[in-house]
């Protein structure tokens, strides 16, 4: 069991690469760990990671092997590649007398260590990516549509007219701003109600808004966007498909140590068979928002957070999300 958690806090302090601000907790740890008399971690270009002093030949035979790509070794001292999907991604040195097998071990939890840091780095910029498309996820419709009410209002009742373009102004500010992964609530609330007061100018009387938010809700930290999307399924699935228009609510309250976001439209509903395809990434369509909500949430808080959506044809579709008043790293910006 002690290898066992030694292991884990390499590949832990490994994660940021060899050269990491941690690689050095991580060399520490392999030294004790094979009773060498030192460890070294050396990247692809040729930087340097000790724990305890080196000998004169160390340098050395680290280049070599970054050179010809395998083992070397003079007494008492050898130095191996280290490789991340079979392509060389460093060298591991160790000096004493140590077992080889047990060097060419620490060798191979190095490696896996640098390809699970990858991975997780890759993640962590996918996930980056997507919040930048979210960002940009503007419907060029919607944005048409808006434009040209607030054009039909220009002469008729500018004083509308200024009020829509500054509500523009919010929804565009709020949705392409530059900031942090993390809003307050009450930074999704303003862009909601900017939204619907957009939306309500295009649909007229077809469309109605209900917004009742408790107060003790709004400096809560919650991922940036994830409000928005389900308040547009709402209007484009829920009142605008309707002929005769229909109604959205939306509602926030804190629930002990939770707050809990509901939003309702009145509109044709769905399948739940089919709800259940578009949350588990099975169904392409226009309920991606919903999808990249959903697993926003999950990977933030937990499997226990993601979005619950009640709905039936026929029956109007309500969607609730939950969020911690309090999170570790969940920070506004």
């Amino acid at each position: 069991m002690d290898v066992l958690a030694a292991g884990s806090r390499i590949a832990t302090n490994l994660s940021d690469g060899l050269t990491g601000p941690r690689a050095g907790a991580a060399a520490r740890e392999l030294r004790r760990l094979l009773d060498a008399e030192a460890v070294g971690l050396v990247d692809l270009q040729g930087q340097q990671i000790w724990s305890g002093t080196p000998g004169p030949d160390a340098a050395g035979l680290a280049e070599t092997v970054l050179r010809a790509d395998r083992k070397a070794g003079r007494t008492g001292l050898v130095a191996l590649p280290l490789r991340v999907r079979a392509e060389l991604a460093g060298v591991l040195v160790v000096a004493g007398p140590v077992r080889p097998a047990a060097t060419r071990q620490a060798a191979a939890w190095v490696g896996e260590a640098l390809e699970r840091g990858r991975l997780e780095a890759s993640a962590v910029a996918a996930e980056q990516a997507e919040l930048r498309a979210l960002r940009a996820e503007i419907s060029p419709h919607f944005v048409y549509n808006t434009l040209t009410t607030i054009a039909s209002f220009v002469r008729s009742d500018p004083d509308r007219a200024c009020d829509l373009i500054l509500d523009f102004a919010e929804f565009i500010r709020h949705n392409l701003a530059r900031q942090g992964d993390y809003t307050t609530l009450a930074g999704e609330f303003r862009a909601i109600e900017a939204y619907l007061a957009l939306a309500r100018a295009v649909l007229g009387d077809r469309l109605r808004v209900q917004v009742r938010i408790a107060p003790e809700v709004l400096p809560v930290a919650a991922p940036f966007r994830a409000l928005q999307p389900l308040v547009e399924n709402a209007v484009q699935h829920g009142v605008e498909r309707a002929e005769r228009g229909g109604s959205v609510q939306v509602s926030g309250e804190a629930l002990g140590s939770e707050c809990l976001i509901t939003v309702e439209d009145d509109g044709p509903g769905m399948d739940p068979a089919h709800v259940r395809e578009v949350l588990a990434g099975s169904s392409a369509g226009s309920s991606l928002g919903l999808v990249n909500v959903d697993r926003r949430l999950r990977t933030i808080y937990g499997p226990d957070y993601g979005l619950v959506i009640e709905t039936a044809e026929g029956a109007g579709t309500r969607v609730l999300m939950r969020v911690p008043r309090f999170h570790p790293g969940v920070v506004a910006q």
